[in-house]
């Protein structure tokens, strides 16, 4: 069996408001509860378990997505007015990259995590 990547917990100060949040920015499905968890499941099966905390770090997360779902997400993120960097550091507000010929942007969620976009795997 190979080695692959099947749930990280991410730790928020409402869990289903932030898993709802990035839900929504990339038009998937939160939930329902799994025990103390508001799973939030992406294409090749991985789930972001958020789980309620109140003392933790921040996290970064990326989402490879295809053209049209970087074109759907950027357009929801414009719509809420979310703010949105080129890079990680969050210095070049309102731009995007082109890193590898693609496409990329950063935005925060509610807890201050770190979500990256991108249609090229670096």
């Amino acid at each position: 069996m190979t080695v692959e990547l099947n749930h990280i917990i991410i730790p928020a100060r409402d869990r289903l408001a932030s898993a709802r949040f990035l839900a929504g920015i990339l038009g998937l499905s939160a939930g329902p509860p799994l025990g103390p968890f508001i799973p939030l499941r992406v294409g090749n099966g991985v789930t972001l378990d958020y789980a309620d905390a109140t003392d933790f770090h921040s996290h970064h997360c990326a989402f490879l997505v295809g053209e049209e779902e970087f074109d759907a997400a950027f357009a929801r993120i414009r719509s809420e007015s979310i703010p949105f960097y080129a890079d990680p550091h969050h210095t070049r507000r309102g731009e995007i990259n082109h890193h590898n010929g693609g496409r990329g942007l950063y935005f925060e969620d509610p807890d201050g995590h770190n979500m990256e976009l991108l249609t090229r795997a670096t």
